[in-house]
């Protein structure tokens, strides 16, 4: 059959959104490149008409400037449509590649599934456990060691009874470290005179007895010559 009528052509694969997309924004900017050409006739026409006045020339002048905007209002027509379409295929490819992202992500999640699967197939949960009671035994050695290290050899044995009475007692030691009350004393003292003593009276002085005394009132010793 190939040989009679000879093997078809395989079909090429249409365009893509994407491509369809950059066609009709491409259309869109060249509608808007007429539109601008449009808007620089018509200020044109506007300025011309400005300076003319009322008359055939002016009217002939002001149907230019009609047939252009009116031209130029089919040019924004187009754009808005183009624009539209533009829109929703963009908003439609947007949602395609989300339902793809959607795909490859259970995909990878199914896979990853699987894995995990793979390798607690691979744990033991009887294992750890063993290991756990391995460690703790470890570890209770480890602390028997240190208190076998730590022990104290050779100490003399102590009264506890004795041991109380000498701690009461530094108790009482203590307390009368603390007491304060000997400075009391000490703060009741009279001052010490801040000033000289006068100077004695030349004319002697006797006390009751008749007994010459000096500034003190201690009895005068006699003199010697």
């Amino acid at each position: 059959m190939n040989r009679l009528f000879g093997k078809g052509k395989p079909k090429e694969p249409g365009p893509s959104i994407t491509d369809v997309i950059a066609g009709v924004d491409q259309r869109a900017e060249g509608l808007e490149k007429k539109i601008g050409s449009l808007d620089n006739e018509l200020r044109k026409f506007r300025d011309q008409m400005a300076k003319m006045r009322e008359g055939p020339a002016k009217n002939a002048v002001k149907a230019k400037a009609m047939r252009v905007l009116k031209q130029k209002k089919i040019y924004e027509q187009q754009l808005d449509n183009l624009r539209g379409q533009s829109f929703n295929m963009e908003q439609a490819n947007f949602a395609h590649q989300t339902l793809k992202d959607t795909h490859q992500t259970v995909l990878v999640m199914k896979d990853g599934m699987k894995q995990m699967k793979k390798e607690f197939k691979k744990i033991n949960v009887d294992d750890i456990e063993d290991v756990q009671d391995e460690l703790a035994d470890m570890l209770e050695q480890a602390d028997e060691v240190q208190e076998a290290l730590g022990r104290s050899y050779n100490t003399p044995e102590l009264d506890e009874d004795e041991l109380a009475a000498e701690l009461d007692a530094l108790g009482d030691e203590i307390a009368l470290d603390d007491d304060t009350s000997y400075l009391d004393d000490v703060l009741k003292a009279p001052e010490a005179p801040s000033n000289k003593p006068e100077a004695a009276d030349p004319q002697v002085v006797k006390n009751k007895d008749g007994v010459a005394v000096d500034e003190f009132g201690l009895p005068q010793l006699p003199s010697q010559n």
